[in-house]
């Protein structure tokens, strides 16, 4: 593989929490992104206090990390009265970037937040190179591109705008059926606003007919044998075509997943970071990391829309879900010897996985380990519970234990 001459992208994670911002920043990403408890698109992840929020952003900074905070609801009359302070505390906490969608939104962010990076989401539907340079002129540093493109739409809005404008694209996550995230199921069917940061997700429920005449009779729809898939949408996963991201020219690749797991956040900022790492230095990625999205929870994969539609998907929407965190890495000494935290439980003579901060993936079989107070523990049980173990060579702080585990639902 020729090594590339192409601009390196920012490798953009997700961070819904504390825990999940660390492994974020640990496991390699350049930018992280996050929210407040407000103006957020997703108001179901832990988010950041008022008072979390200046830490938060000193810790990545401490790593060498950018925040971008979202604040990319559709804000109504009364939440537009409370961006100004909103948007003030956001600067002085020390947010690199604002992520917004409301023309209105964007406004305020340049009266109330000066000199902070103003981001274009996903929810404004930049599919044009138009619009795109609309926003530059309007002061817009960086859109963040509908997920509905493909590769040569984008390659065509690189050509036609600004250099100085950065491109951002999302290259793992979930898929949405609405366009772009504009949904109104969510509100009609919960009264949960998908626009202002509560989906419930109710293009993932199972659906049956009823008939008016004959209630609790439930009917199933079907296309097929199989089922209905009308509101059935993969997961994508871009990390075996990283090359043709770049060649682009994306300036930041987005990894989706607020709402998901810390163990997520590891293990895919990990695997993408890697694998950014081998195909930028002409070098052929290493499989490991390549299979590394395998191992979390997801839905089946797909390339999304950049090599065109990616056509209806006829199985189900269930997550595959075949491995599971079982202990956390606390610290760890020269010889090996670490002290762990339990997430789930296992046993001494199980095969498990441990996967770290720049460590590549290796298995081993669990020794008998030792409760706090140095007795023999051969299955720890009790969640959050500390331990030690022995494990065949030092690994850093923050790396996971994991166990081959189905738990597909259905399996």
């Amino acid at each position: 593989m020729m090594k590339s001459v192409w601009k390196k992208p920012e490798l953009l994670a997700p961070a819904g929490d504390w825990e999940k911002l660390k492994m974020a920043v640990l496991y390699g990403a350049d930018a992280v992104y996050l929210a407040g408890t407000s103006f957020g698109m997703r108001s179901f992840a832990g988010n950041f206090t008022d008072e979390e929020l200046p830490a938060a952003v000193a810790f990545a900074h401490d790593h060498g990390v950018r925040v971008h905070c979202t604040v990319n609801t559709m804000p109504r009359n009364d939440e537009a009265l409370a961006l100004p302070a909103h948007l003030e505390r956001l600067k002085n906490a020390g947010v690199d970037a604002l992520i917004v969608a409301d023309l209105g939104a964007f406004a305020l962010a340049g009266r109330y937040a000066p000199g902070v990076d103003r981001h274009i989401s996903t929810q404004a539907s930049v599919s044009n190179f138009e619009s795109a340079r609309a926003w530059y002129d309007l002061g817009a540093s960086r859109v963040i591109l509908a997920r509905e493109l493909s590769l040569e739409e984008i390659r065509t809005i690189r050509e036609r705008t600004p250099a100085e404008l950065e491109l951002e694209a999302f290259v793992h996550g979930a898929m949405c059926v609405s366009y772009s995230g504009r949904c109104l199921l969510s509100n009609y069917m919960t009264g949960r606003d998908a626009n202002r940061g509560e989906c419930a997700q109710p293009c993932r429920y199972q659906y049956a007919l009823v008939e008016e005449k004959r209630p609790g009779e439930y009917f199933p729809v079907f296309e097929d044998g199989k089922g209905t898939y009308i509101l059935n949408s993969r997961d994508m996963c871009m990390i075996g075509h990283l090359g043709d991201l770049m060649e682009a020219g994306l300036d930041s690749l987005k990894i989706e997943g607020r709402a998901k797991s810390a163990y997520y956040a590891a293990v895919v900022t990990g695997a993408y970071r890697h694998v950014m790492d081998d195909v930028f230095a002409g070098r052929e990625p290493d499989p490991v990391w390549l299979e590394e999205v395998e191992r979390v929870s997801h839905r089946h994969y797909s390339t999304g829309f950049y090599y065109g539609q990616p056509g209806q998907y006829t199985e189900n929407a269930r997550y595959i879900r075949s491995w599971q965190v079982v202990a956390l890495v606390e610290d760890c000494a020269a010889d090996g010897t670490a002290t762990l935290s339990l997430r789930n439980k296992f046993s001494a003579g199980e095969e498990l996985e441990i996967v770290g901060p720049d460590l590549r993936p290796f298995r081993f079989t669990a020794p008998v380990m030792e409760d706090e107070e140095g007795f023999p523990l051969r299955e720890p049980r009790k969640p959050g519970m500390r331990f030690r173990m022995r494990l065949p060579r030092p690994v850093p702080p923050m790396s996971l234990l994991r166990i081959a585990r189905e738990l597909s639902p259905g399996a």
